[in-house]
Parts: structure tokens; sequence; C-alpha cells
């Protein structure tokens, strides 16, 4: 079958070709359990948030390894989110390409077979200084409290990996570009390279606010960055952190989604998207001078098995259409199909194949 009869028979408009989507942030290895209150008073955790790991948290991977249904998925906000949109696509194989940094350890064989099961592009800068970072996923009931040890994803070094002519090939190959905030605490100029790139070619440059903690504590290299993003995610407690640190003065989300798409912007070719989640209430999306709300699937409370990777899972989704250049609207949709598969199963994990229609 042509490569034209391939795309009509899955409504695409273009065909998609390899590393058509860029993505770089911190690989993970996720080990997941359910743990009660107690474990989270213990480490001083709130049910439902995402932290680097402190000294204090040390004892906790010990802990949680130890309970008894521990489960380890390959996990990293962006690595997560490029897998959902290749696993959405489907073929061809490694549409997605992604960067990070990991260990010459177990834990880093894994996520490199893992990224090669979902046929994920993956070019690792591998160092042996630092081990291959970990995220507890520390769960109960709808919540999941994450606590991210980033080790060796700390030691991405834009002058021995994102600067070789090799890489950077690959960077330029592609035509929408996904990098999480979380990854603001590792490698700024980094992420000012690939975005001015993007800016200056016109291609699509997305982010995600990813936790309260970054607008917070990290709002100088995120600001840097932010005249560069074309479409910018979050969900409603980023969002309103995020309004808090810029001084909006306003905690309605459709007004903040509104004042974030007025920021200042480079390249004026492309209007801001702003694309804020809130859990099991509708999204709201800057559509052109609107701001527009969108209900997400419904779901039955007991068919929820974990929320982790609910938010990754959605951005996913919104990229695997984005790169096919479907309309926002329907950007979302996929979205919100990915995010409800991904909230049925235990982490970041989906099935063979999606059933999206």
């Amino acid at each position: 079958m042509s490569d034209e009869e391939a795309n009509m028979s899955t409504g695409r408009k273009t065909a998609l070709s390899e590393n058509t989507l860029f993505g770089m942030g911190n690989p993970l290895l996720d080990i997941s359990a359910v743990v009660d209150k107690d474990f989270l008073d213990k480490f001083g955790l709130k049910p439902n948030d995402q932290i680097l790991a402190e000294d204090k948290h040390k004892a906790l991977f010990d802990e949680i390894v130890k309970r008894n249904k521990v489960e380890y998925h390959a996990g990293g906000s962006t690595q997560n989110s490029v897998k959902i949109a290749q696993w959405m696509i489907q073929k061809p194989h490694k549409v997605a390409t992604f960067f990070g940094c990991i260990g010459t350890d177990h834990f880093g064989k894994i996520l490199k077979k893992k990224a090669e099961e979902a046929h994920v592009d993956a070019h690792y800068y591998e160092q042996n200084e630092e081990p291959t970072g970990t995220c507890a996923a520390c769960i109960t009931g709808d919540n999941r409290s994450l606590v991210a040890n980033l080790a060796a994803a700390n030691c991405y070094k834009k002058e021995k990996h994102l600067d070789l002519d090799s890489n950077w090939e690959l960077v330029k190959k592609a035509k929408v570009y996904y990098i999480a905030g979380f990854f603001l605490t590792v490698s700024p100029e980094s992420i000012v390279k690939v975005a001015k790139h993007a800016s200056d070619n016109n291609k699509i440059f997305c982010m995600n606010l990813s936790a309260p903690f970054i607008s917070q504590f990290f709002k100088e290299p995120l600001m840097k960055v932010m005249p560069y993003v074309d479409i910018l995610f979050g969900n409603e407690t980023e969002a309103a952190t995020f309004a808090s640190v810029l001084g909006f003065g306003t905690d309605d989300i459709a007004e903040i989604a509104k004042k974030t798409q007025n920021l200042p912007k480079e390249n004026m070719k492309r209007q801001r998207v702003v694309v804020f989640t809130q859990g099991k209430d509708d999204t709201v999306a800057t559509v052109g001078e609107k701001v527009t709300m969108f209900p997400v699937l419904d779901i039955d409370q007991n068919h929820i098995v974990d929320t982790n990777g609910a938010g990754d899972a959605f951005v996913g989704g919104f990229l695997s259409a984005l790169i096919q250049e479907h309309a926002l609207e329907e950007c979302i949709r996929a979205g919100h199909y990915a995010a409800n598969v991904i909230i049925r199963r235990a982490g970041c994990t989906f099935p063979e194949k999606p059933d999206y229609q």
C-alpha cells in the first residue's frame, strides 16, 4: 500500500516520518506502590504532589521497594509523553525521538529496553558517575505523590550530547518539540537552544508547567524560555501557582489562560495556545481570542486504578494529533482519550494498541 493509501486509511493529512516529534527530559524508572497515610506523614508528603527528593527521603526509596506489590515502570514525564504519542500513532516506529541522561547500570538497561519496546528513538547520554534516576510513586486511592531522585538525569550536558552533530541533526529533523518544565532544573541552556531553533524555523515548541515548585523556584529559567513557547500545558494547581508567582491577581483559570497566552512571544507567526487540564473537570484552552472548556470523558470512579501519568498521557495524546496537523479540538480529544486509558492502569502503561477513532 502506498503512503497515500496508508494515510487515507488512518485519516492522516500528512505522511509521518521518523523523528518528527522531539522530546528531551529526565528519564526515570518509576517505582510505584500503594501506601497508607502514615507512610505519607512519615516522609512529610502531600497525597497529590510532585517533589524532588531531599536527604530526608533517602529512606523512602529503601522502604518503598520492600512493600509487597511494587511495580517498576519506565517513567519520567517527557519520556512518558513521547511514548504515548508513539503508541497512539503506532506506525511508523521512531516518529518520536527522546534525549536524556541515564547511568550505566541495571535500571539504565531497563529504561533502554522499555524505550525500544515502545518504538521510541531514544538517544541517552550515558555516564557512570551517578546511577539512573528513579521516581517513587506513592499511591493512596486516586492520589499519587511523586518523589523524584534525579541522580543521573541531573547530569545531562548540552556540550556532551545535544551539541554533537549527530544528535543535533535529529533535533533539526523534528517539526514539533516537547520538553516538560521538570528539565528546567537540569539543563535550561539545552531547552533554550532547542526552543530558539523551533522559533527561528517556525516549528512548534511545547512546554509544561509540570509542578508548582517549577514556577516557585525556577521562575527565572522558565520565563527565559516562555517567549519561545507555542503551546503551554499545565494542570489547575500549576496554573494557580504560576499566576500567583507572576502576580496575575486572579485565580480564575480561564483568566489565567488568557493572561498566559498574552505573555511576550518571539515568533509572532503562531499565537500561543494555553491548555490547562483539571482532573475530572473540563480542560481549559485558548482558542484564538476565546477561552473554551472541553469536557473530559466520563469514567466510573471504580475504574480508576491510579492517576499517575494522566497528565503525561494527555500531552502524549495531544502531541500525536498535533504532529498529524489536526485542529486544536482534535488534539484535545486525543489527549482526553489517552489520559482516560492510562488512569485505568497502574503507572503510565498502556494496552498493546489504542482503540481510538
